[in-house]
């Protein structure tokens, strides 16, 4: 039987998402699998592929054959190289960083609200003042004027 490690189609329309499996070649697309080696999602920055590296060295190791999307992603997870024998078997696997909780960022957002009011309540008053300031200003000079006739 000739085996293929091809990527299955799941998701949403316009949204895929999809799982690296072992599959006979003959099957359709979304078949039935052999065996789920793994997952790849383009939608996430970076797109997030999680393969199984033992199970992906095996199934190279008694001859299925990578398709070319899976192959890509098999060098860049380093599998390709390892099988291979090849320099780079680490791969250029990017992850995403690890972030604050969600609390923290919370905490953050509102952190940054209240110096937002703080800064709009002092510009409110400075303006406040420089009114008043001005109001004062004008007064007396009209004065003097209304004494000198």
């Amino acid at each position: 039987m000739a085996t293929k490690i091809r990527l299955k189609r799941m998701g949403k329309k316009f949204y895929a998402f999809y799982r690296v499996v072992i599959m006979d070649s003959r099957t359709k697309r979304d078949g039935r699998a052999i065996e789920e080696i793994g997952t790849y999602n383009p939608n996430t920055q970076p797109s997030t592929i999680n393969i199984n590296s033992e199970r992906a060295q095996y199934w190279l190791g008694v001859g299925a054959q990578p398709t070319e999307q899976v192959l890509n992603l098999l060098k860049i997870t380093g599998d390709w190289q390892k099988f291979k024998g090849l320099d780079g078997a680490e791969g250029t696997l990017k992850t995403v960083e690890a972030g604050p909780d969600a609390a923290a960022r919370v905490e953050a957002v509102e952190a940054q609200a209240q110096k937002l009011k703080a800064a709009k309540s002092e510009a409110d008053a400075k303006a406040k003042a420089e009114a008043e300031a001005a109001a004062t200003e004008e007064t007396p000079a009209e004065e003097p004027a209304a004494e000198a006739e």
